[in-house]
């Protein structure tokens, strides 16, 4: 069974087609720039890239671009489109409408609709791809899954925000959770690494990246997840402010003269990382000035840090305990530094980091010193398989 897995973002797109039979990648790539100047395929098929730049000006022409590209005879995957068995969709936003992945219909499309306004600036283009690969490939079955269906699971005392209760029923105002796919991946290799049945363990996953989440596995369903209603709390991002008192924001508008949507772009594009640090939003760039001395720098990676690590410490104990910590995304998979920081001070926990073990990067470990209680894991993330696997599973 071959299973090509779309990702449509506002303006790129990015896919790969794999045979399950082997979970084996035949070709992926990426469309960057959809409607804009200087689109351009980039596709990549038996360690080959090939880049194609030509006028993009809507997700249907991509898709047609792709499947144009994995049928090619020189750098082509698939010898017709009848070899493709389903579409699967990543789709940001399912509400509390999609517990679980879904075979997409007309119901199905009217509900993620529907979900837009919770997500306005992802659900529209997942939108979009689906309605191209429909038009594109009729009669093959389209999968959506969610990043926020994993989350679905979490107890209502949880989930639910102290405000007057109404708002929650008109509106939906309440915890969704997100990196839900990457969250259900790694809980799962984390029990296939650890040799015990995915219902026996508590678990904190770390999707640490430009955009961060923790949440708290337990017995293979998440419980709680520090991202909410948007994707700002938590610890700090690399734009993104993270946790803070929400009187911040009234005083601030204030204080600024600032509209809804510049108080906006401060919480979401000028914070986190970038704002604390005043060097970058990629934790490399602010490692290596912290290194030299830059004292905001430091200050930002102590925040991120501490944050993570008091999350981790909140969930040990909603949970009553804890099997293992996992790292993933990618700053979790590939700064021992800020995984070092982040251990640093759970010994009380049982998890004893093992220094040397550590100096890892982008590839599955045990970090943690053998004596160690807790087992601290790094498991690269992989939420395109993890959509292909969810599609086949669904599909029978």
């Amino acid at each position: 069974m071959k299973i090509l897995v779309i990702n449509c973002g506002s303006s790129s797109l990015k896919y790969q087609l794999i045979d399950m039979e082997g979970e084996e990648v035949l070709a992926k790539g990426l469309v960057e720039r959809i409607g804009l100047e200087g689109s351009l395929l980039t596709h990549r098929t038996n360690g080959t890239k090939t880049e194609i730049k030509k006028e993009i000006p809507n997700h249907k022409v991509a898709i047609q671009l792709v499947i144009d590209a994995l049928l090619h005879p020189e750098h082509g995957a698939l010898k017709n489109l009848g070899e493709i068995a389903a579409v699967g969709h990543r789709v940001v936003h399912g509400g509390e409408k999609f517990a679980r992945s879904v075979v997409i219909d007309e119901e199905v499309m009217a509900a993620l609709r529907e979900c837009s306004d919770l997500a306005p600036l992802h659900n529209p283009a997942n939108i979009i791809g689906i309605e191209a690969c429909q038009a594109l490939l009729p009669g093959v079955p389209q999968v959506a899954v969610f990043d926020t269906a994993f989350h679905q699971t979490m107890p209502k005392e949880a989930y639910i925000y102290g405000l007057p209760y109404e708002f929650y029923e008109k509106y939906g105002i309440r915890r969704y959770g997100f990196h839900g796919t990457s969250h259900k991946y790694v809980a799962r290799r984390a029990a296939r690494l650890l040799g015990r049945p995915l219902t026996e363990l508590k678990l904190v996953t770390c999707h640490l990246g430009n955009g961060s989440s923790i949440t708290a596995v337990k017995g293979g369903v998440s419980v709680d997840t520090s991202l909410g209603f948007g994707t700002i709390s938590g610890t700090i991002m690399g734009t993104r402010c993270g946790d803070i008192d929400p009187a911040v924001i009234p005083f601030l508008m204030e204080k600024e003269n600032l509209t809804p949507g510049e108080m906006n772009d401060i919480l979401y594009k000028k914070s986190g990382l970038l704002g604390l640090s005043g060097v970058s939003s990629d934790a490399r760039d602010i490692e290596a000035a912290a290194a030299a001395g830059n004292e905001r720098a430091q200050l930002a990676l102590n925040v991120l840090a501490y944050l993570t690590r008091k999350y981790i410490g909140a969930y040990a104990a909603a949970m009553g305990g804890l099997d293992a910590i996992v790292f993933t995304a990618g700053i979790g998979e590939n700064s021992d530094l800020i995984r070092r920081m982040i251990c640093t001070g759970l010994e009380f926990l049982g998890a004893e980091l093992d220094e040397e073990k550590n100096r890892v990067r982008g590839q599955e470990a045990d970090v943690a010193t053998s004596a160690s209680k807790v087992r601290i894991l790094v498991i690269p993330t992989n939420e395109e398989l993890m959509i292909a696997q969810e599609t086949a599973e669904l599909l029978g």
